[in-house]
């Protein structure tokens, strides 16, 4: 996931929650198959629709607090924040086309 910075549990407020525009966390895991499955993809939608949305990915390993304070059980999620709220969650890895579906209302 070379395209996609990463986030802390340290900066997440500043970065995430008070960005003037939608920001996508991929909450990941060195360790996790799907997520690594996701990382390529999720770098060609960043390529192709980063202007409209700020990409950021979070290693739950390193960063527990985030990811258990948004009750991220199973990785990879991609969570969605607009506003400081969470308004689109997708948990597991999906193709593509599932992910730009999904995520069709802010890219």
């Amino acid at each position: 996931m070379a395209n996609i910075a990463a986030v802390t549990d340290a900066e997440f407020e500043a970065q995430v929650l008070k960005s003037d525009k939608p920001v996508l966390v991929d909450f990941w895991a060195e360790w996790c198959g799907p997520c690594r499955q996701v990382a390529p993809i999720l770098d060609e939608i960043n390529s192709e629709h980063g202007d409209k949305v700020t990409f950021l990915k979070m290693n739950v390993d390193e960063n527990p607090v985030t990811p258990s304070s948004y009750r991220v059980t199973g990785i990879p999620t991609i969570n969605v924040y607009s506003g400081g709220e969470v308004v689109k969650s997708i948990v597991g890895a999906k193709p593509k086309a599932a992910l730009l579906k999904e995520l069709a209302d802010f890219i």
